[in-house]
């Protein structure tokens, strides 16, 4: 049996100024629906991924918008990854450089924590 992580929640205060930021660095806009009022649901998926994001409004999260500071997207290249968001005015720490990989690490504007990682030979 196949166990996929195809979608992940992150809390959000503005649905429209989030969509905006995440389609602006490359995510692609799948869904933006309001199935009934106050309910909103918008799915976005980052270039490349098996696994989206949902942000939205009324959908019952328990987690606070700004608190989510686990999610980690592998890329190939940690240097063009900060090159290309800076690029974009988002504020990107340089790479971090550790054994197990070299990170850049940037925030939402609700405060949502992000690191991409590039992958480094491991022995």
């Amino acid at each position: 049996m196949d166990w996929r992580i195809e979608l992940i929640f992150v809390p959000v205060t503005d649905v429209d100024r989030a969509k905006e930021f995440y389609t602006r660095i490359g995510f692609h806009a799948d869904v933006d629906v309001t199935p009934e009022p106050g309910v909103r649901f918008v799915q976005l998926t980052p270039p490349g991924s098996a696994c989206s994001i949902a942000i939205g409004a009324g959908l019952g999260s328990q987690v606070p918008p700004g608190t989510l500071d686990v999610i980690q997207v592998v890329v190939p290249d940690a240097d063009a990854a900060l090159a290309h968001l800076r690029e974009l005015g988002v504020e990107a720490e340089g790479v971090d450089e550790q054994d197990w990989g070299r990170f850049v690490r940037f925030t939402d504007p609700d405060g949502n924590r992000w690191a991409l990682q590039q992958l480094v030979p491991y022995d």
